[in-house]
């Protein structure tokens, strides 16, 4: 694997990451204007998500479950990548072939890893400060 190819793939990776943190910034900021509007209507639902029914909660149990979908995809492929490697029978091209998978595949679990934590860290932070009860 050359440099080049390795910096192409941590700039997209980096790239995406950025670009989910922005998204959701901006939807939890939109989620406090709902949730204050909810709230001074006294029409929050307390069902939705789990008993936490401001926009946030569901925008953070959705946004888990898509980041799980694709960790999931990324051991997936950690194991395509597994098997390529083994039945390569020396073959050097197709060697290459499941190193790359497997490298690019760890790459995106550690992105999702992170993803998930900052995530959880912010939208879950700012959701703790709000009280449907008040």
């Amino acid at each position: 694997m050359t440099k080049t190819a390795l910096r192409k793939g941590l700039k997209q990776g980096l790239f995406v990451l950025g670009l989910t943190t922005v998204l959701l910034v901006i939807f939890t900021a939109l989620g406090g204007v709902a949730s204050a509007q909810l709230i001074n209507t006294g029409d929050v639902p307390q069902n939705i998500a789990g008993g936490g029914g401001d926009f946030r909660s569901i925008i953070l149990n959705i946004v888990n479950f898509f980041l799980g979908f694709l960790g999931l995809i990324a051991v997936i492929m950690v194991i395509y990548g597994g098997i390529t490697y083994v039945t390569a029978a020396g073959n050097q091209e197709s060697i290459d072939k499941a190193k790359k998978v497997i490298m690019y595949a760890i790459i995106g679990i550690v992105i999702v890893l992170i993803s998930f934590a900052l995530i959880n860290t912010v939208i879950g932070g700012a959701t703790a400060g709000t009280d449907a009860g008040v």
